[in-house]
């Protein structure tokens, strides 16, 4: 189907594009977001009558993102989950609660302009970009940490996951030892 773009769309085109793109794309995305219109003859001249007031609104909420991505970029929110001894969630954070998190701190950003493409699962400071408009991408770091103490410590670039571990050999001469002293084993 082809569709002429209202405000640019990644990997498809900018504003006033007639671009083809597959039937499912357009009726389930493009269309009902207000994002495109069918290429129509009617719909075409209509798009030109409106052009202008199209590119002036584009215009104004692309300064409104700007304004906000100043304020945004750079950010940085700490999430509090249980974790493992070896830095895993037992979860995951997801983007509804990245956008939970930035607005909870005034920030008013819908969960799908955080650009995640899996889901965190693990301890650490994650970098996650953040799309308030096709033309305005920031980003935030997230803090997933199990306690805040432990997220001060992330933040400094401590490690929280490592544990000591034993030297398999020390072990196996310290069990032998033993054994050889009660008079089980010869050594």
């Amino acid at each position: 189907m082809e569709v002429i773009l209202l405000e640019r769309v990644a990997k498809l085109g900018q504003m006033g594009e007639t671009v083809k793109v597959r039937d499912g794309y357009a009726r389930n995305f493009l269309l009902p977001r207000g994002k495109a219109l069918r290429a129509t003859k009617a719909n075409k001249e209509h798009f030109e009558k409106q052009r202008a007031q199209l590119e002036a609104r584009n215009l104004e909420r692309r300064k409104e993102a700007e304004v906000v991505g100043e304020k945004l970029n750079g950010q940085s929110f700490v999430i509090i989950r249980q974790a493992g001894e070896t830095g895993v969630l037992y979860g995951s954070v997801s983007t509804r609660d990245l956008a939970e998190i930035m607005t909870r701190n005034g920030f008013s950003v819908d969960r799908s302009q955080i650009v995640l493409n899996a889901p965190i699962k693990t301890l650490g400071l994650h970098t996650v970009p953040v799309s308030l408009h096709p033309e305005v991408e920031v980003q935030v770091t997230i803090n997933v940490a199990r306690s805040p103490e432990e997220a001060e410590r992330l933040a400094r670039g401590e490690a929280v996951t490592t544990r000591e571990e034993t030297n398999l050999d020390d072990l196996g001469l310290e069990v032998g030892a033993a054994l050889a002293d009660a008079g089980d084993v010869e050594l």
